[in-house]
């Protein structure tokens, strides 16, 4: 079985991607399925390098944003892995990020839940009062909340994966861990 690089934009992806197949099942090391963080979409094209058909030519799955779509797909033609949309190429797109698809697949008062289960909501609902984020929805709230702590995205990561109820995930995340 030819390995399987999964490529992921950073390790807060790489954590939720890896919490999800874990819930589902999936031995990655059995599969010979790496998830790596790349530290951002704009690296991807040294990864194909490594990886790709020029490279070890393991078979290659990602998660991206849809702001960095595009690239993605340059970058994977430029590797002679082309053919069609990023999804029929193995690349799910999250609209806005995966802590986006997260927020609205397991929906705010949940995503609250888990933050006050932390220990945190006094700290969120400070960071509600401030003038810069009075006038935002409470989903831009939690995203700048879960991106506003250095660790906060990698921590939640995991802890918004584990409160999905069973069976669900974003449609992005579901379907690159189906793909295993």
């Amino acid at each position: 079985m030819r390995p399987t690089t999964v490529l992921v934009e950073g390790e807060s992806d790489r954590v939720a991607v890896q919490a999800l197949a874990r819930r589902r099942g999936h031995d990655l090391a059995d599969g010979r399925v790496a998830v790596v963080a790349m530290g951002g979409a704009t690296s991807i094209g040294s990864f194909l390098a490594r990886f790709g058909p020029s490279g070890a030519d393991h078979r290659l799955l990602g998660l991206c944003d849809e702001a960095e779509s595009p690239g993605v797909a340059r970058a994977l033609a430029r590797a002679g892995v082309d053919g069609g949309a990023l999804e029929e190429l193995g690349f799910q797109v999250c609209r806005s990020d995966l802590e986006d698809e997260l927020i609205r697949c397991l929906g705010v008062d949940a995503v609250l839940d888990v933050v006050a289960a932390e220990g945190e909501l006094a700290s969120f609902r400070l960071l509600q009062r401030q003038p810069a984020q009075r006038e935002r929805s409470t989903t831009a709230q939690l995203r700048r909340f879960l991106g506003g702590r250095s660790g906060h995205k990698i921590r939640y990561a995991e802890l918004l994966v584990d409160a999905l109820p069973a069976g669900r995930a974003p449609a992005p995340l579901g379907r690159l861990v189906d793909a295993f």
